[in-house]
């Protein structure tokens, strides 16, 4: 009855339909036009979608931290990690979904290049002055169209479509100079294949602001200026001025209907012609047609129903087809499709929850990271303010007028109802009550340093002595509270008070020098720096022990050249500082120490690097001269010290990889690292990476993914284990991940692969 009813309703419409197309072609004519306005507003929503998304990723991966920190410096495959880290960022812009086949990384300032096939040196890059003139735009962002071949990307140039749409955004993106750019190509025919089935009457396309076709079905059409591709006359360029519209105009004595809508996010045409004879040729005819259908309409309205139905579901269907190839077979086949597609929902929920968790952790981590650094003087003064507004802390510092730094360490826990395992779990809950004790406002969040609380304070309505009161004050009530709470006895070391942040790491080590005279003042006390150096700050000298451990590595890895550069980097950071000869002498002596230390540790003897029946200190300490004493280093231990090691490379190289290959072969099932691997071998981390790349031509985790990839395959070939049971032996966190990653190196998903298989086995 309902079907029936259905029938009977309609008949009324196509009646008044079939005379209305007796009335006029006029008004057929304006039906279409109509409706295609509403055809290009939903091409542009569903465009803007997609090129949206894809300009807010771009604009996330430019910002984080990992990538603002490699604008500036060079990068060589010792930065591997970074590298990977790098990838991971830009591989949230590669899906289905934005359409977009690459996300290149030029930085021409550091001379490098990072796309798809992997990380280049820019002054040799084969596209280098077709990318020159891509980041050479005014803009800061813009939408290009570009030729393929230009971009010099295999993987851009194997979708086969003669140009690409290039998103361009100068790095970085805080409005400083620009050092490079991050481009994100999408094919111009992946737009194009969204045109297809816009209208069946219509040809549709989309123009650039230079009325260039940016996307078309027919790829061949791609590039070409709309004057010279025949679809309207070069007047007819001016009248595409409003926001939409539409109007007529004669190409080849042809009328035709071009519609348009113009883009206000990026400046893009949709527009569609329409040939005005094709629309009104029959419309007449259309009506007495329409008449004649009604009739056969009733006879069909039960299959008509029937078939809608099915129609309807097939949504469902195809949502639950794709959500099924992500999901191991077992859990698919027993549950119903809207019980699979509701456990989706819920599991994405889930997800974005999680998510938003690690997001708000790992910026507590990145704080936390920044403070720590800033206080052992690891981060450049010009980079301070930058990474301080970044992190939003500008507001709040500009506010202050004077800062000074407290040093909080325990001083012991013997009589005390504690032993040294609870030394760090003190140390945290002194660092809730801090943090509950000092506002917010007046404080930055604190760290924990080598056993010690350190947190910066600032204040920026009082005098310099009402702030030195508030200090001291302050450090009472805090002593008192841990006393009160944790029955602990704490001190406290106060640095000066200075105005500008980037002395923090000063006031730090002016804190930690307070602490020291404890051995004189006894236990719980608090020691303003103040009463100790007259009011005067500290000069501090670092000993460059970081381009030490560099300087060993490059020596054990025979590696002279960069030996030789990081020993001068050494002998200029020495002795660029203004100290006594005590404390030139000093540094010198202390790094020939740390070298015979390695000879002792490597089983160099002395014979092996030609130094017999003489003191090297007493001879160090008889040269006057820089330039005298970096020769005598390069000369006298580093050179002999490399040759050692290079004729221990041959033999110990193949061996060493040889015996990580082992390792993963017989331990690939668990979540093995290479610090794990090099603890194990008794070698640092670094040199293991270097060697075995040299070995196989590939990186520890590389090789390590590539195998397990072989065991998945194997697996899926030769047993029935399910994709889940898979995925959690090669300890992926869950089976999407292990999916994921196996489509993305094979082209297909586990499922697929094991049918493809066995089809062919059968």
């Amino acid at each position: 009855m309902i079907m029936f009813g259905c029938v009977i309703c309609i008949l009324p419409l196509l009646a008044l339909g079939f005379f209305s197309f007796l009335k006029s072609s006029a008004a057929v004519q304006q039906h279409v036009n109509n409706g295609n306005i509403q055809i290009m507003n939903q091409i542009n929503s569903k465009m803007e979608q997609v090129l949206r998304t894809v300009d807010y990723t771009l604009n996330y991966v430019i910002n984080s931290n990992m990538l603002q920190d490699a604008l500036y410096r060079p990068l060589t495959f010792y930065d591997f990690e970074l590298y990977n880290q790098l990838r991971n960022e830009v591989s949230l812009l590669q899906s289905p979904d934005t359409k977009v086949t690459d996300v290149i990384l030029a930085n021409p300032e550091s001379n490098w290049i990072i796309n798809n096939r992997g990380m280049y040196s820019f002054n040799e890059y084969a596209s280098k002055q077709e990318m020159l003139n891509i980041m050479s735009g005014a803009a800061m962002s813009s939408w290009t169209l570009i030729p393929t071949e230009s971009l010099g990307s295999s993987d851009t140039t194997s979708y086969a479509c003669p140009f690409t749409v290039a998103l361009v955004k100068k790095m970085p993106l805080s409005g400083a100079p620009a050092r490079g750019a991050a481009i994100a190509t999408i094919p111009s025919c992946s737009l194009g294949a969204m045109l297809k089935d816009a209208s069946s009457s219509s040809d549709t396309m989309i123009l650039d602001s230079e009325f260039r076709i940016v996307a078309h079905p027919d790829h061949s059409k791609l590039g070409q200026p709309l004057a010279e591709s025949g679809f309207v006359n070069l007047g007819d360029l001016d009248r595409f001025q409003a926001r939409s519209g539409q109007f007529e105009t004669q190409i080849d004595n042809e009328p035709i209907s071009i519609t348009y809508v113009k883009s206000e996010f990026n400046g893009w045409i949709y527009a569609s012609f329409t040939e005005v004879s094709a629309v009104t040729k029959d419309s007449r005819s259309i009506g007495w047609f329409t008449f004649y259908v009604c009739l056969i309409i009733i006879g069909v309205g039960v299959m008509f129903v029937w078939l809608g139905s099915r129609r309807m579901y097939s949504p469902i269907r195809d949502m639950f087809q794709n959500i099924a190839d992500r999901l191991p077979e077992i859990t698919a086949n027993n549950k119903n499709e809207l019980q699979i597609i509701d456990e989706h929902i819920r599991d994405m929920f889930a997800s974005n929850k999680k998510l938003s968790y690690e997001l708000h952790q790992s910026s507590r981590q990145i704080r936390t990271f920044f403070l720590s650094n800033l206080l052992l003087g690891k981060i450049p003064p010009g980079e301070i303010v930058e990474r301080i507004e970044l992190l939003g802390y500008a507001e709040q510092i500009s506010g202050w007028n004077h800062m000074a730094v407290f040093t909080l360490q325990i001083d012991m826990l013997e009589d005390t109802r504690y032993d040294s395992g609870d030394h760090e779990l003190l140390l945290f809950a002194i660092h809730n009550i801090i943090e509950e004790m000092i506002p917010t406002e007046q404080r930055l969040p604190s760290v924990i340093l080598d056993q010690t609380q350190i947190t910066l304070v600032g204040r920026g309505d009082v005098t310099p002595e009402e702030f030195n009161d508030y200090l001291y004050k302050l450090s009472e009530e805090i002593q008192s509270t841990t006393n009160s709470f944790l029955d602990l006895d704490v001190s406290i070391g106060i640095s000066l008070p200075f105005k500008h942040i980037h002395n923090a790491s000063r006031a730090y080590h002016e804190g930690l020098e307070a602490l020291k005279h404890r051995l004189i003042l006894g236990t719980g006390v608090v020691i303003p720096y103040y009463n100790l150096n007259f009011g005067k700050h500290t000069r501090v000298y670092f000993y460059p022990a970081q381009l030490e451990n560099e300087l060993i590595d490059a020596i054990k890895l025979a590696e002279e050249d960069r030996a030789m550069d990081l020993l001068k980097q050494w002998m200029a950071e020495v002795f660029q500082k203004e100290r006594t000869p005590q404390e030139y002498q000093i540094s010198l002596v202390r790094l020939l120490n740390d070298l015979m230390i390695v000879m002792q540790e490597t089983g160099i003897s002395l014979d092996q690097v030609n130094i017999r029946d003489s003191s090297l200190v007493e001879e160090l300490l008889q040269l006057y001269v820089s330039a005298d004493i970096e020769i005598w280093f390069k000369t006298r231990i580093i050179r002999p010290m490399i040759c050692v090691f290079r004729d221990r490379q041959d033999s110990q190289y193949q061996n060493l990889s040889e015996q990580i290959i082992e390792i993963i072969r017989s331990e690939y099932d668990r979540n093995i690292t290479l610090e794990e691997c090099a603890a194990r071998l008794h070698y640092n981390n670094f040199y293991l990476s270097s060697v075995f790349k040299k070995e196989t031509n590939m990186s520890f985790s590389e090789y390590l993914t590539q195998y397990r990839l072989n065991m998945s395959k194997k697996w899926l070939r030769e047993t029935d284990m399910p994709v889940k049971d898979i995925a959690e032996k090669l300890t992926y966190n869950n089976s999407q991940n292990f999916i994921r990653s196996f489509r993305k190196l094979e082209g297909m998903t586990p499922g697929q692969f094991r049918s493809k298989y066995r089809e062919t086995s059968g």
